[in-house]
């Protein structure tokens, strides 16, 4: 499995995810098969059946977890750089599209880590394909599915 890029924060709650789920989550199915199991018959046992493809869901994401927090690579900045830093896994980039007044929040984060909706932005991504490596004040021009479009990276942080 490839390298998971997390923030400490992301690594933090990935890991307390796996502990809910080893300890409460694995008990609480558990304990719906045996109520399930002790209905009768398990052939037409809509319970038994949610029960049984909630146990499969949630030892897959034990499993899954599992790899990428042995696989996860924390991010760690280099604080020396500050505010001209080049962008970075890690880094909180403020763009502004062409013709726009006002910037956009991204924080440039591993693919395990991206919740587009709260601007956090896979380095993987278009974004974040596009702005690493470069630093506050340079333009980069965005592939999309709808064409290309130019931002000027305004700021460049860690935080």
């Amino acid at each position: 499995m490839p390298t998971s890029y997390l923030t400490k924060d992301g690594f933090i709650n990935l890991q307390r995810e796996l502990d809910e789920l080893r300890s409460s989550k694995r008990t609480e199915v558990a304990e719906r098969l045996r109520e399930a199991m002790e209905g009768g018959e398990l052939i037409e046992n809509a319970e038994y059946e949610s029960a049984k493809n909630e146990q499969s869901f949630v030892e897959g994401r034990i499993r899954e977890l599992k790899q990428l927090l042995a696989n996860a690579h924390i991010i760690d900045y280099d604080e020396e750089n500050g505010d001209s830093a080049y962008a970075q896994v890690g880094s909180t980039v403020f763009l502004r599209e062409e013709g726009e007044k006002r910037s956009d929040k991204y924080v440039i984060v591993g693919a395990a880590e991206a919740d587009p909706r709260n601007g956090m932005i896979s380095n993987e991504s278009p974004i974040g394909k596009a702005v690493l490596g470069h630093k506050a004040g340079e333009e980069v021009e965005i592939e999309t599915p709808g064409g290309s479009i130019k931002f000027k990276i305004t700021t460049v942080r860690y935080e």
